[in-house]
């Protein structure tokens, strides 16, 4: 039975600032649209491609798992079942099929001790962010245009960002200079800064190998952290493998992110992140950044789910902890669908007719349209709505202005046709808006 009186309710002025951030709300919007026009050609999610996923291949891979519980390490039928069925252990179960798979694959040798399996990748950036950002004068410095996931995060952590831009390699180093500079003259301590070397998200743009190693010798020289992200890595369009910057980091600069969802199952929801930085306590007992993390961990997510990890490992196992062997027919798919796009840009829109340019991405999912008129959410309306496909405006991935006649084509869940006919829908409406103009 209701009792009587008003419903509560709540104002949004009394909810976290964060909640009424435009950042919060920009995807939210695209989404709508593709709930909108689901007949449209969609170059807007950075998914991965649905085809390689084969249901019955789940319980294959928990059989493995189960296997190599019991025969490699030796395990009872009671502890494999508290294994798949309990909490478990709050840092991961998997952390040293982890570890093998990084060494083999990256040239990322370190110990298990410093590997947390997280809830996807953005939990291991929450974690992260909630243990560095421990000042209100600490800043996290992206790149921009960036991942909002990152800057999304530190927003709800109401932790500050500062951008510094891309130049044509990836992050400019020169402006990071300067950014540096300016953030100290303010005040503030700049903390960290997140990178995605490899294919990044939104640009699709690629550090070359000396750029990164002057990175390193910046950011030792400045006393910057590194935030790596590299959920992108195994997909070179033209075959050339650059170092991450972990493999390379001899001074544990570096903080590694990494994720199963692109190269395994992204369902499964499963995460890492390498945090192998010396902690020394007040009282001189010195303890890994991975154990101030679990200590994060188990009060925001307990545990990362057993039966989740299970899957995962199994499929390490299964592929002797080689995914980059493991995902060569990934690979090559992803590297056609590159190919497919720049390939369908060029026949529709060829530049030495139109006012459109776009970039040539080494490899990755992306790559970004710069076009003679604003690419607002007006024009994304318009294009879902009367030519059937859909793009990610850029300015979404600014902290500031910037973007605003740029869109991003994901080239990553669609087929070679789909792509073929999707362009051709975007050149169509392109071609209209710039003859009207």
């Amino acid at each position: 039975m209701r009792r009587p009186g008003p419903d509560t309710g709540l104002r949004a002025a009394d909810l976290h600032s964060s909640l009424s951030d435009p950042l919060l709300d920009v995807m939210n919007f695209l989404n709508e649209v593709t709930l909108r026009y689901p007949d449209a050609v969609s170059f807007g999610p950075g998914r991965p491609y649905d085809g390689f996923f084969e249901v019955d291949r789940i319980s294959t891979y928990l059989d493995t798992y189960t296997r190599y519980l019991e025969e490699d390490l030796g395990r009872t039928p009671e502890e494999v079942r508290t294994a798949l069925f309990q909490y478990g252990r709050t840092n991961g179960q998997i952390h040293e099929l982890v570890a093998r798979t990084i060494a083999q694959d990256e040239g990322i040798h370190t110990d298990p001790s410093g590997i947390v399996i997280t809830v996807g990748c953005q939990e291991a950036m929450v974690l992260v962010l909630r243990a560095l950002l421990a000042d209100p004068d600490d800043v996290l410095l992206v790149t921009d245009p960036g991942y909002v996931g990152i800057t999304g995060a530190a927003r709800l952590l109401g932790a500050e960002t500062v951008p510094v831009p891309e130049d044509g390699a990836g992050l400019d180093l020169a402006a990071l200079r300067t950014t540096l500079a300016a953030v100290r003259a303010r005040g503030k301590r700049p903390r960290a800064l997140y990178v995605i070397p490899d294919f990044s998200n939104p640009s699709g743009t690629s550090m070359p190998t000396p750029k990164r190693h002057q990175l390193l010798d910046l950011a030792a020289e400045e006393d910057l952290l590194l935030l790596e992200d590299n959920p992108y890595g195994f997909f070179s369009r033209t075959g050339e493998r650059r170092p991450t910057l972990k493999s390379l980091d001899t001074r544990h600069q570096v903080i590694y992110f990494g994720s199963f969802a692109k190269t395994c199952f992204p369902g499964a929801r499963v995460g890492y992140v390498l945090a192998d930085q010396p902690v020394t306590g007040d009282d001189g007992r010195r303890t890994l950044l991975a154990d101030e993390l679990s200590k994060i961990k188990s009060m925001v997510t307990v545990n990362t789910p057993a039966l989740a990890q299970a899957v995962i490992g199994g499929m390490l196992v299964a592929h002797d902890c080689r995914l980059r062997d493991a995902n060569k027919d990934l690979i090559d798919f992803y590297r056609g669908n590159m190919e497919a796009l720049l390939g369908a840009l060029e026949r529709h829109l060829p530049q030495d007719r139109w006012q459109v340019r776009w970039n040539v991405p080494d490899g990755g999912f992306f790559l970004v349209l710069t076009l003679p008129f604003a690419a607002d959410n007006a024009f994304l309306e318009e294009a879902a709505r009367d030519y059937g496909v859909i793009w990610t405006p850029m300015s979404y991935f600014y902290l500031g202005d910037g973007g605003e006649r740029q869109i991003r084509l994901s080239a990553s869940y669609l087929t070679p046709d789909q792509i073929e006919e999707g362009v051709r829908r975007l050149a169509s409406h392109l071609t209209h808006r710039m003859g009207q103009g």
